[in-house]
């Protein structure tokens, strides 16, 4: 049906292209194309029994005058950014500059500071609806299928949603002393940067990891949480109606916490460049290169993910909660795909998003975040490959 180009070969890319070429009646044709081509042609070799034809190419993500070469010789129907959040602006303009949609899992990110926000990409808004195109952004998990979990709640269980509660809980264990299930750079970027939540139409800033909470969550049991800022608080503050509060928890050991906390006392986390030996490095880029690569995780992680959305709002007049989630087993999904399940939660949405706009479900020309699309064909998507969702209409509510 369709040709999609993929930029990235890291772990959540390895795990989109697996379902791609799952999918291959409507991804007849792809191309994985990275800095290192020879990550690329040995991900195409472990899926040369697919009915997807693949192809693969080295390119540079910065460079907006490479990738417009790559996407004009391949001539893909969508564009789907696996790269690094750093490279999303780049990659946008390509897309404009060729008129090809475009997708990804994660807003921009500048590379000199620790912010994560959709202003940069939300100005592309006009000049994709005049190129007659569609940008859709953060089509991962949370990032993702969290915007289309509060879309699917607005839509069909409230006439208002005053409040979410957005809970992302890994209890996979890898057995390393320090490890990130993600890519590194952005997982402690993420974590160390100051907390925030969206209240009474404003953002209210914390200290990082200052608001804990305790969650028993189902099938996993009982955990230390903690609020942190997330990309989606920012268009679900615009995108659902109602809203008052919306907030994000995520897991963390106390092992993790430990060693996080020394790696930031003595510099390592850092984003500010240091002379070394005469060269400039960036401390926390250092740090990612010595920390186990996330993609090596897989056959070691056992456990299982919960992440989800606690709702409560209003139906016909009452007042009511209501919580969406999904469980995850680390190695079923490195059974099914060599990944384990942070990977995986990602790369199964970033192709079914591909696959809406693709297949013209979601075209629609402009800048859109996922909740504002129908949510009801991505979450018959997301039980058909390999993301069941379930639903209580009784849950433990954080305080």
């Amino acid at each position: 049906m369709g040709k999609a180009l993929i930029i990235g070969c890291g772990g959540v890319a390895s795990v989109a292209i697996h379902k791609c070429c799952q999918n291959s009646e409507v991804f007849t044709e792809i191309m994985i194309a990275s800095r290192t081509k020879s990550k690329c042609d040995a991900l195409k070799e472990k899926l040369k029994n697919s009915k997807t034809i693949i192809h693969t190419a080295q390119v540079d993500a910065d460079n907006v005058e490479e990738l417009i070469e790559l996407i004009n010789g391949f001539k893909p129907d969508v564009v789907l950014n696996l790269a690094l959040p750093y490279q999303d602006l780049s990659i946008m303009d390509a897309c404009l500059a060729t008129k090809t949609s475009y997708v990804d899992t994660a807003n921009y990110e500048p590379l000199d500071t620790a912010k994560f926000e959709y202003k940069w990409q939300w100005a592309y808004r006009e000049r994709f609806r005049e190129a007659g195109i569609t940008a859709l952004l953060g089509s991962g998990f949370d990032p993702g299928v969290t915007s289309v979990f509060s879309a699917y709640a607005l839509k069909h269980e409230f006439d208002e949603i005053h409040y979410i509660d957005i809970l992302d809980a890994n209890a996979g264990d890898h057995g390393y002393p320090f490890a990130t299930n993600f890519n590194p750079e952005i997982n402690i970027r993420e974590v160390t940067a100051n907390g925030s939540y969206w209240e009474n139409g404003k953002w209210v800033e914390t200290e990082p990891m200052e608001i804990k909470r305790v969650y028993n969550f189902p099938e996993i049991g009982e955990k230390d949480m903690y609020l942190l800022h997330h990309e989606e608080l920012e268009s679900l503050a615009l995108n659902i109606k109602g809203i008052k509060r919306i907030r994000f928890f995520m897991t963390f050991g106390q092992s993790y916490l430990t060693h996080l906390k020394c790696l930031e006392n003595v510099g390592m986390t850092s984003i500010e460049p240091i002379e070394f030996d005469g060269k400039m490095i960036v401390p926390l880029q250092f740090l990612k290169a010595v920390l186990p690569d996330p993609a090596s995780l897989g056959p070691r992680t056992v456990g299982k993910t919960n992440i989800g959305c606690i709702f409560r709002g209003i139906k016909d007049g009452k007042e009511k909660t209501y919580y969406l989630y999904n469980v995850c087993d680390h190695q079923e999904c490195y059974r099914e795909v060599g990944s384990q399940a942070i990977s995986y939660t990602t790369g199964v949405p970033a192709m079914i998003g591909t696959m809406l706009v693709m297949n013209g479900t979601w075209a629609k020309p402009g800048v859109y975040n996922i909740e504002e699309f129908d949510p009801d064909p991505f979450m018959d998507a997301l039980n058909k490959w390999g993301l069941p969702w379930k639903e209580s209409f009784h849950p433990d509510l954080v305080d």
